[in-house]
């Protein structure tokens, strides 16, 4: 009867853990299959014109611009994306940290909301929400996340 009990008990625990390890995964800023399988990547978004999606995907700073200071305060960059077209990323700056070290020709992996326009689009919530209501993206550089 303990050996029965033991089993099932480690089995409800692997159980919860496959439950909750996904959350832990992305809060680490990797994708599990499972995550992975509820985003779209950015070039499938960009080329179907969606709006207001959940992205993930990585690409090349190719321009680095100015903070945008009107409200909360954006950190604002050009991804060059593997299908050669390039997406406007705007990373709020009030709520995450500023990727400091970033430059021209840096890889950068992302997860957050895109925002479909003629140019490209853009990539924002890439970070945590502080109300809890929406999931948050992040951005990843040099090995460490943003969120």
């Amino acid at each position: 009867m303990k050996k029965s009990v033991g089993i099932l008990l480690t089995a409800l625990i692997a159980g919860l853990l496959g439950l909750f390890a996904p959350q832990a995964l992305h809060s680490q800023g990797y994708l599990s299959p499972r995550q992975k399988a509820s985003l779209i990547p950015v070039e499938q978004a960009q080329s179907r014109h969606l709006n207001k999606v959940w992205v993930y995907g990585k690409g090349t700073v190719v321009k680095m611009l100015r903070d945008d200071t009107h409200g909360r305060r954006h950190q604002r960059f050009l991804l060059k994306l593997k299908n050669g077209r390039t997406v406007l990323v705007v990373h709020n700056i009030d709520l995450a940290p500023r990727l400091n070290r970033l430059k021209r020709g840096d890889r950068v992996e992302f997860v957050g909301e895109y925002i479909y326009n003629d140019k490209g689009g853009l990539i924002h919530w890439t970070h945590h929400d502080p109300r809890g209501r929406k999931k948050g993206g992040w951005l990843k550089h040099m090995g460490r996340i943003y969120k």
